[in-house]
């Protein structure tokens, strides 16, 4: 008995059992296959100039609308009757905050409806430019054979179909001046858009448009597109991070100038 109970014992210290924390340390990497990675990096050149275009063009689009640095006084339409009318401030902030701010672009066009349109306009342009550069970028790198296959080319088709529905429904639910930044030039709604797709998941147009470029990816084969989606996502994420609380607090504002009438 005494045997047995040593060599059970024996077993199991040479075959020590994974556990959540330190059972990591008893992997051994070497017998890991890195064939996939290794396939990874011979399809997708992260140094090619026109994956670096791409990035760039990614980068700027909620770059330009979202940060910009401003020095100066400021005075904002929402503040109170008697409040202070202006600060100093040394920040970024972004192009569409720098309007809220300071109503450049509507005394420019004259009209918050006509610098609004402008913006869009712009911001449109700037996300076809975007769109043609990742294209291109995808093009000028091979396909991935992993990603080469109906079923791929079906879930990539799949996806493209579900980001386009959430993109249009998010754009006819919001219209123009909603979906182009609208309640920063003072054009706010009634009330905040809560139904399709809006109760499905927050910022449904940003994730609708990531869910298309990852569709194109894998209809294509395209592994360069897939770390490009990547860098969409991620952009999105941080543009999210900028406009939602702000878009908050104009609407709370709102609100409590309504409660004041």
């Amino acid at each position: 008995m005494h045997d047995c109970l040593m060599s059970g014992e024996t077993l199991f210290n040479r075959n020590p059992v994974l556990d959540c924390c330190g059972g990591l340390n008893n992997v051994d990497y070497s017998q890991m296959d890195m064939s996939v990675f290794a396939d990874l990096s011979r399809f997708a050149d992260l140094t090619e100039p026109r994956f670096c275009v791409a990035v760039i063009a990614i980068i700027f689009n909620p770059f330009f609308w979202n940060v910009k640095y401003v020095r100066g006084p400021h005075s904002s339409p929402w503040q109170s009757p008697g409040g202070p009318r202006a600060q100093f401030e040394n920040r970024w902030t972004t192009v569409a905050r720098w309007e809220h701010r300071t109503q450049g672009l509507t005394r420019l066009f004259g009209g918050p409806y006509e610098a609004c349109y402008f913006l869009g306009v712009l911001i449109l342009l700037l996300n076809v430019y975007r769109s043609h550069s990742i294209t291109v970028a995808m093009k000028g790198q091979p396909r991935w054979e992993l990603l080469d296959n109906v079923q791929v080319y079906y879930a990539g088709a799949a996806l493209m179909a579900l980001g386009s529905l959430f993109v249009i429904s998010s754009f006819l639910a919001l219209g123009f001046t909603g979906t182009f930044l609208g309640d920063y030039f003072g054009i706010l709604m009634d009330q905040k858009v809560t139904g399709f797709p809006f109760n499905v998941m927050d910022n449904p147009m940003y994730w609708g448009s990531t869910a298309n470029y990852l569709g194109l990816a894998l209809m294509n084969a395209s592994p360069i597109g897939v770390v490009l989606t990547a860098v969409v996502g991620l952009s999105y994420r941080i543009a999210i991070a900028y406009e939602g609380p702000f878009t908050e607090e104009m609407y709370r504002q709102m609100s409590q100038r309504c409660k004041h009438k």
